[in-house]
């Protein structure tokens, strides 16, 4: 049996990979026409050219495809393809012509609600240690809340050339790795992974540096959006191994996230307020090269995801002690960088200036 789905898994990848691919120049052609169009007219753009930005409606197509040929029927599929299509269409307007952050947060609001009121897709308890905590009530607003934020996260990271599908590239392949090797054949978030990874695979060929097409707001939420079910729908009431694991695997861009509200309210800025100082910034200062920042990035994310591997399927300690490094590597990029404050980079320079001054004079 699993030999047979291993080979339904290869053709659904495969074949919403080179659909993707295919269609992703038609809807370059439609960008140019609507004037879907990237133009860099500050410094915080990292490029310097007009670039069609309407991926996210080519990775969609690639994802009805699948979903049409590999999908499973459901009130909770039905959701999901409402859900999905709302999104896109607040995205596609987006990417013609800038709407305000409160509107395009109303339409995401309505799209996780037709996910959690009419699917029933909802987080209704965690266990951890022995003690089940149910939300009841809650879990409508805390569900909202967790799709949102999900959402927002790979919208925020999506400033280098590959960045945002490349992440969720890792994200889908490393869940349908974990639900494949659970045993979790024929259900809707393994074939909601796979679909995904093939849709998001064929726009990465064109996405990649230097990059031909963005996701555009459209593609960056929608890829967020159905990372965020994807994770609910994985999660089984056992905290640390089905809810936390997707979360971890999304470390880097939740990170960045928690990082730039923090930096922004010490600086005494609107958090929504775009800037040039997130996770990918500071490594393209180091690196000075989109394509290795965009690699080390991917590096980081393919840590945490085998982090996450171990965890669930083979050693729980082992995947602790990986996570564990990888928050000291966080720790150092925090008092390296800008990444929070200004002030935390220069005390950290000015300390190392005295440190070689004293070294030098002994």
């Amino acid at each position: 049996m699993f030999n047979d789905y291993l080979d339904q898994i290869f053709l659904m990848v495969i074949t919403t990979f080179v659909f993707t691919a295919l269609i992703m120049p038609f809807t370059i052609k439609i960008a140019e026409h609507i004037g879907a169009i990237d133009v860099p007219t500050d410094n915080r753009r990292v490029h310097k050219r007009p670039i069609p930005k309407l991926g996210g409606l080519g990775i969609f197509i690639g994802f009805l495809l699948g979903y049409m040929l590999f999908g499973i029927q459901s009130i909770q599929m039905n959701s999901i393809l409402i859900g999905s299509f709302i999104i896109i269409m607040y995205g596609i307007i987006d990417d013609i012509k800038t709407i305000p952050a409160k509107y395009e947060l109303v339409g995401q609001l309505i799209a996780a609600s037709t996910i959690v009121f009419y699917g029933q897709i909802l987080l209704t308890e965690i266990s951890l240690f022995g003690t089940t905590i149910e939300f009841g009530i809650l879990s409508y607003p805390i569900t909202l809340f967790f799709i949102l934020g999900c959402t927002n996260v790979i919208r925020l990271i999506d400033g280098l050339d590959g960045l945002s599908s490349g992440i969720s590239s890792i994200f889908y392949l490393t869940i349908g790795i974990i639900a494949f090797f659970q045993g979790r054949v024929q259900t809707i978030e393994i074939t909601l992974a796979f679909i995904m990874l093939g849709a998001t695979l064929g726009f990465l060929v064109h996405n990649f540096y230097p990059a031909k097409l963005f996701a555009g707001e459209a593609g960056s939420a929608f890829m967020g959006f159905i990372i965020a079910i994807i994770s609910l729908l994985g999660y089984k009431g056992t905290f640390l191994t089905s809810l936390l694991v997707p979360i971890l695997i999304l470390a880097v861009p939740i990170l960045d996230t928690i990082f730039a509200i923090i930096r922004r309210k010490l600086k005494g800025k609107p958090i929504f307020e775009a800037d040039k100082e997130h996770l990918h910034h500071q490594f393209l200062k180091m690196t000075h090269s989109q394509r290795r920042t965009v690699l080390v990035i991917y590096a980081i994310d393919i840590l945490f995801s085998i982090a996450s591997i171990l965890y669930v399927l083979k050693d729980p300690y082992f995947g602790i002690i990986l996570y564990l490094l990888l928050l000291f590597i966080v720790i150092w990029l925090i008092l390296h960088t800008s990444i929070i404050s200004d002030k935390v980079e220069n005390k950290v320079k000015e300390f190392e200036e005295k440190k070689h001054i004293i070294n030098k004079k002994n």
